[in-house]
């Protein structure tokens, strides 16, 4: 017995619709993976700039001390 019409299309539409759904949560999973590879990123950046500033800061530390040191000879 063959399909009707209606049926076949139906099955036509349901497989649309779970390919349709499979590509979203591809992209969803795209996107997440892309949101924390961002992250990732920003978090060094962030301790490479704090580390940065502190090495700067003890550098002024110790030029300032050397100058005082200087200055009260």
């Amino acid at each position: 017995m063959s399909k009707s019409a209606k049926s076949t299309a139906e099955e036509k539409f349901a497989a649309i619709q779970k390919k349709a759904k499979q590509v979203l949560n591809e992209k969803d999973k795209a996107r997440l993976e892309n949101a924390e590879k961002v992250a990732n990123l920003r978090a060094l950046r962030l301790a490479k700039e704090a580390a940065d500033k502190l090495a700067t800061d003890e550098v002024e530390a110790e030029t300032a001390a050397a100058k005082n040191k200087k200055l009260s000879r």
